[in-house]
């Protein structure tokens, strides 16, 4: 009851009407990597109690241990955050469709973020982003729905996915390893502020 009392208080001092899971739902539909429970508090303007038993509420829902069907999608707990994703049984339709959707060409944006990720990996979205000055969340998202990127794990502390690339681009480059990659040119300045010294070759 008291969860519930501070979750009506929040809403009443953030002038907003809607409930409070319509508001975490909102975030986690947007986040492209998981989000800390502290983190999406201060998001919907919520106690973090209030959020986790939502949070709670909604992996039930989801799961189809409420009153609704089991959904396609499930709410985890992964790397110190939540995130949707969607459920293992529906990886191999999702993959056909997402291909399936694919365009034949990748945008220029597309290609800077992928070589960023090719010479940095493994790197983050928000490195990605530093270096190329740039929002790159739907970018990273074509890149993993092609299959030339792919998430290789979650950092322990914050719970940022990294990125390295794939067997497919080797085949679509047509070498067998990253190491085969040309130089980065020294006259190039461009983004190398962002690469460690050992990453460049």
């Amino acid at each position: 009851m008291t969860e519930e009392a501070d979750a009506l208080e929040a809403e009443r001092e953030t002038g907003t009407d809607a409930p409070l899971a319509e508001r975490v739902e909102a975030i986690l539909l947007i986040v492209d990597e998981p989000i800390a429970l502290v983190a999406l508090a201060a998001a919907v303007h919520a106690p973090v109690p209030a959020v986790r038993q939502t949070l709670e509420s909604l992996v039930e829902d989801y799961d189809g241990r409420g009153r609704g069907p089991r959904r396609g999608f499930e709410l985890r707990e992964v790397g110190g955050g939540w995130r949707l994703y969607v459920r293992e049984d529906h990886d191999d339709l999702v993959a056909e469709f997402i291909g399936g959707q694919a365009p034949a060409r990748l945008s220029q944006a597309a290609l800077e973020t992928l070589a960023v990720i090719a010479y940095k990996q493994p790197v983050t979205r928000g490195q990605v982003a530093s270096i190329r000055a740039v929002n790159v969340d739907s970018v990273v998202r074509t890149l993993l729905a092609r299959g030339l990127i792919t998430e290789l794990f979650a950092d322990s502390e914050t719970g940022a996915i990294n990125y390295g690339t794939t067997d497919q681009l080797l085949q679509h480059l047509g070498i067998n390893s990253i190491d085969e990659l040309p130089p980065i040119s020294p006259l190039l300045d461009d983004g190398a502020e962002g690469f460690d010294e050992g990453s460049l070759r």
